[in-house]
């Protein structure tokens, strides 16, 4: 492997890729050469040292999970802010900077280097891997800058704000070899991978329908619909300008940054992008939707401005025979919308607040968000159902498996190949959200054939003179 030669995100260098769905999902095993060829890759004896980029909330439990491998060293901190108040949200307490680096040093007994800049953090500190934790908009410029610089990667999801940056990642990860992973734990549990073979196995028949929701998330957000017009100062220590690269300026407010991004086009991808790369990942890997050139998906949605994501949605993706398997509806509930309650369902039993139901021409099965504890319904045909042998690969963790495939073990399971095109789907419910038509989607030459002016929402616009 060899670094790339271009920058990830500048005021005139541009990566110009493409990948194929579903046609690169496999790439060779990352080869382990010494350090200083790769910039960082550890040897499989070494200890993998890992930089945090983005110590908010969930930058700060990865920082703790990997507390918990034992050849995992957290050796960098970077983030745009000090500390902030993220009691709103399930995490609790402050973030930033300054408690990130407290566990640092609470667990290792001395505190690591922490950077307000990370082309800085990647230029200085010896680094073999990234955790990428940051809002949306900046994922495509910092995975960039990190696998230009030939460190492993592992970052939140969705992957990317946007279809076009999300391409763009996942082929430049595949082209420079480095380990990959993204944040949907789901994808390596025991049940996700139990999903799928009883759907491979024919339990339940054809699927034909599937139906995925989760009742939280933009109630975070459901009264924001326009630009502030207030500007407050700037918080002491937190980097404004750095933090809205490379999205065009407009003043700080408290409803951005730190904690309510995702509300905002121009920073997050609302709900479906915050809960779908979990919610959606057993029926993208069960279905093989991934081997689809081509699906159309419609939406409709309640709050929706030019400027704010939807304070609920319904969306429906339709994809065509592929692989073997029949037609398939895939539909998205959020914001409180619920699928119909199933026939089959025992009475006192609840679909619960997140979830997934496959459908098909012989029976149904439940499970939970996160890939969760699938069961075929009634509970009477799951005991009477014969499970099949294990034919999938069992991982004994998220961080582990990326751990792994950073010491040259194989591919993580949720690498950028696969996670891509997973994040690809999710996010044109996004693109039928803003355009309000039903979208035709080529999916190998990333298109909306239907509604030209529906391509708008592959690819976002960047602040004057930057591009991807």
């Amino acid at each position: 492997m060899k670094r790339l030669n271009n920058s990830p995100i500048s005021k005139s260098k541009k990566i110009s890729r493409r990948y194929f769905i579903g046609k690169t999902a496999t790439v060779a095993a990352f080869t382990l050469v010494p350090r200083h060829v790769l910039g960082g890759s550890a040897a499989p004896s070494e200890k993998v040292n890992v930089a945090i980029i983005g110590t908010g909330g969930q930058g700060i439990v990865n920082t703790k999970q990997l507390f918990n491998e034992p050849d995992a060293r957290v050796v960098a901190l970077c983030d745009i802010n000090e500390e902030s108040d993220y009691s709103m949200f399930y995490y609790g307490g402050t973030a930033g900077r300054k408690p990130a680096v407290e566990l640092v040093r609470k667990q290792y007994g001395q505190a690591c280097p922490t950077y307000q800049d990370y082309n800085e953090m990647l230029d200085k500190e010896d680094i073999d891997a990234v955790l990428v934790a940051t809002p949306d908009h900046s994922h495509a410029i910092v995975n960039l800058a990190v696998i230009n610089k030939g460190k492993h990667l592992y970052c939140e999801k969705p992957l990317c704000r946007t279809v076009y940056e999300t391409r763009r990642v996942a082929e430049a990860a595949r082209k420079a070899g480095v380990a990959t992973q993204l944040g949907n734990y789901g994808h390596s549990s025991e049940d996700i991978r139990l999903a799928c073979e009883w759907i491979w196995d024919g339990a339940i028949g054809d699927v034909h329908d599937v139906h995925s929701w989760t009742t939280t998330g933009a109630q975070r957000w459901t009264n924001l619909t326009d630009r502030p017009k207030e500007t407050p100062p700037v918080p002491a220590g937190f980097d404004w300008q750095k933090w809205l690269e490379p999205v065009p300026p407009r003043p700080y407010h408290p409803d951005y940054a730190p904690v309510r991004w995702r509300a905002w086009w121009q920073f997050g991808s609302g709900t479906i992008g915050d809960f779908a790369c979990h919610h959606l990942d057993p029926a993208f890997w069960a279905l093989k939707l991934d081997q689809s050139d081509t699906f159309s998906v419609e939406a409709s949605s309640i709050g929706t401005t030019e400027e704010t994501c939807p304070a609920g949605s319904l969306i429906y993706f339709d994809f065509p025979a592929r692989a073997g398997m029949k037609p398939v509806r895939i539909t998205w509930y959020e914001g409180g919308l619920m699928p119909p309650r199933p026939a089959e369902l025992e009475a006192g039993r609840s679909l619960g607040d997140h979830g997934i139901l496959f459908i098909g021409t012989k029976g149904t099965i439940l499970g939970g968000g996160w890939g969760r504890s699938p069961r075929i319904i009634p509970e009477t045909k799951m005991r009477a159902y014969k499970k099949p042998p294990k034919s999938l690969p069992r991982v004994r963790g998220h961080h582990r498996d990326w751990l792994n495939a950073c010491k040259g073990k194989g591919q993580a399971s949720t690498h950028f190949g696969y996670s891509g095109p997973l994040t690809e789907f999710v996010l044109m419910g996004n693109a039928a959200i803003r355009a309000g038509k039903k979208l035709d989607f080529d999916w190998k030459d990333m298109k909306i054939t239907n509604v030209p002016e529906a391509n708008t929402f592959i690819k976002p616009n960047y602040r004057d003179g930057w591009t991807i």
